[in-house]
């Protein structure tokens, strides 16, 4: 298993838990979001920040309607059609960036540290320098 399919099932629901329809067609549509973001990470500079929202919403403990936000979110990072095509130089995240952005302002105190730690591990990030007070 590779490291990336290994981090991704330590936050899946293992008990089943129910979500609502939407949530979990959201779910779905996220599905390309790694591959993705393997891709292009090293050209976008909020590639932590959407995998450590996608890790949120996937994590069971979020609130539905937070996941909710940050499935919206990291869907439309995924999906092809969007507001100013990804091909573009230089423009073409910058439309993700802010639906992320607005997205974190919203529901971004559910990103937690342990999320953040493993979009870390994903994209192959070194961990944060800690300093004392």
């Amino acid at each position: 298993m590779s490291d990336a399919a290994e981090i991704i099932n330590m936050v899946q629901d293992a008990d089943g838990r129910f979500t609502p329809q939407s949530v979990e067609r959201m779910e779905r549509d996220t599905r390309g979001l790694v591959p993705k973001l393997l891709r292009v990470a090293g050209k976008i500079p909020f590639a932590d920040d959407l995998a450590a929202a996608y890790f949120a919403a996937r994590d069971p403990n979020t609130p539905l309607k937070a996941k909710g936000v940050l499935f919206a979110a990291a869907a439309y990072f995924v999906m092809p059609i969007d507001l100013m095509p990804d091909f573009l130089a230089g423009l073409g995240f910058t439309d993700d960036a802010t639906v992320l952005a607005t997205a974190l302002g919203i529901v971004g105190m559910h990103v937690k540290d342990v999320h953040r730690g493993m979009a870390r591990r994903l994209l192959r990030l070194p961990e944060p320098v800690k300093r004392d007070a």
